[in-house]
């Protein structure tokens, strides 16, 4: 069965590497990918006479620009000439992207979104641009793979789950760690975060409830002495040279925090590395 897969494109050196990204990913699965541009549309009342029929036909200019411009990513893409089972549609979309974004995860039961870290901006101070946050933040019915501008794809030598232990895992909701691990033949190294050197209770049930989650893949447990948690992640995934990061977001407002501390921003220029957003499925 086709895994189907959307990859949002403002057309920008970014958005072109995450399709390089997203094809190498999935090489060796048949994969059908959704290409998709939200052009903005809006007519503006100048206090003049126009024709009846002109915000139609300039609509009908806007999208025929982005349905060009998308052509020119699939002409990008076949000039790669790679043998994978992959198959490519065109979509274009009046309105915001992350409007577009959920209209089009419903219509056409989308599994995964694989977008940027940003845009069309080059900006060395921003991290995760808004649109990113707003994907990783907003939408609740679809895992999201962030990817860092410029990143080579190359297969994550492991992958960091960090975690409280308080939240109540189930198997759906980790099935693309599963996915992706087995894809890429890679660990995964749940971390947990805390001053505290026990688990209470709760902590301990929980713990044991993703064990079974995780079993039939690779996993270790480790613990990290630190008392700020988003630090504490990032000196971890830099020390190991770790190469993905999935996060369960169980609240609004999760990844506006996580990296819009300077500190934080300045550790996320470095490590460089994707991020899978999943969500928690009772939100």
């Amino acid at each position: 069965m086709k895994k189907k897969i959307l990859l949002p494109t403002d057309f920008s050196k970014n958005s072109w590497n995450t399709i390089v990204y997203a094809s190498e990913l999935y090489k060796n699965d048949e994969c059908e990918f959704y290409l998709l541009n939200a052009f903005k549309f809006e007519v503006v009342n100048l206090g003049i006479n126009t024709p009846g029929d002109s915000e139609d036909r300039l609509y009908k200019i806007s999208k025929s620009k982005s349905e060009a411009q998308l052509e020119k990513v699939l002409e990008m893409i076949n000039m790669r000439n790679l043998d994978y089972k992959h198959t490519y549609s065109i979509h274009a979309v009046n309105g915001s992207p992350l409007d577009a974004i959920k209209d089009f995860i419903e219509t056409k039961d989308i599994e995964l979104i694989i977008i940027g870290n940003k845009g069309d901006t080059d900006a060395l101070e921003i991290v995760y641009g808004r649109n990113a946050i707003s994907m990783m933040e907003k939408i609740r019915n679809c895992p999201v793979l962030v990817i860092p501008h410029h990143l080579q794809y190359k297969d994550p030598k492991e992958i960091v789950f960090p975690t409280s232990y308080k939240t109540h895992f189930k198997r759906r909701e980790l099935k693309f760690i599963f996915q992706i691990s087995k894809l890429t033949n890679s660990p995964v190294r749940v971390l947990h975060v805390s001053k505290s050197n026990s688990l209470d209770a709760e902590q301990k049930e929980k713990k044991a409830l993703l064990e079974e989650c995780l079993d039939g893949i690779v996993y270790t447990f480790h613990w990290l002495d630190f008392d700020n948690v988003q630090t504490g992640l990032h000196l971890f995934v830099q020390s190991r040279g770790s190469e993905m990061i999935v996060f369960i977001n169980k609240k609004h407002a999760f990844f506006d925090t996580l990296f819009s501390k300077p500190l934080v921003k300045e550790l996320g220029q470095h490590a460089k590395v994707p991020v899978l957003v999943l969500h928690d499925l009772r939100n």
